[in-house]
């Protein structure tokens, strides 16, 4: 069957309509007759939009990870490092609201969906004077813990959104339950504290900066 003329529907609806459908019933139940279906018409009206399924799915993720990107108060200066716990727990957030998107980093890396947004920290950093040669490992240690959130925490499937570690018997963990207790943190908060944690070591020799640390 052959395309319509002209757009019947709107590519952004059209995205909203797929987030609705991965929401609901998974990424599992998504296809493009159950997108058309849902927007009351055929599939050929999403080729105006779309070439194909996966490419439907990378618009998800650009959303929802787009939607992370947001101001995050900070200027450039030495407090830059809360400008990016900021941006960490933006993203994870976005994230939990569209939980069964997160599978979809798998395959789309953040870099890959937002070099805006990586551009824009680069300069940040810059701005803030933080040696350039940390840039990259600053980029791509945030990634990889974001990446890490959304598969060790966002993707599991006993998350409830808060709980570090689960059944934690005292009887036999006694260890484990004192250290969980004491440490008074949320997924969120600690989030937080991995990621002040990681720019404090990767930019402590910043006196070195050709210096590799590993």
């Amino acid at each position: 069957m052959p395309r319509p003329g002209k757009p019947l529907i709107s590519r952004s609806a059209a995205v909203q309509a797929a987030i609705d459908i991965i929401g609901a019933d998974g990424l599992q139940s998504f296809t493009m007759p159950r997108l058309a279906a849902e927007m009351g018409v055929k599939v050929p009206s999403l080729y105006h939009h779309f070439r194909d399924r996966a490419d439907i799915l990378l618009a998800v993720v650009q959303y929802v990870a787009g939607a992370a990107v947001v101001a995050s108060g900070s200027v450039p200066g030495p407090d830059w490092p809360e400008h990016f716990v900021a941006l960490a727990t933006s993203f994870r957030r976005s994230f939990v609201c569209h939980k069964n998107t997160a599978p979809l980093l798998l395959h789309y890396r953040p870099r890959d969906l937002l070099p805006g947004g990586y551009e824009a920290a680069a300069q940040f950093l810059h701005r803030s004077g933080v040696p350039v040669a940390f840039h990259i490992r600053i980029l791509d240690g945030m990634e990889t813990l974001l990446i890490g959130t959304a598969i060790c925490e966002i993707m599991n499937p006993f998350f409830d959104g808060g709980t570090i570690f689960r059944n934690v018997d005292l009887n036999t963990q006694s260890a484990l339950a004192v250290a969980v207790d004491a440490s008074g943190l949320s997924a969120e908060g600690l989030l937080e504290v991995k990621v002040r944690a990681f720019l404090t070591g990767v930019t402590a020799d910043s006196h070195k900066p050709n210096v590799m640390r590993y």
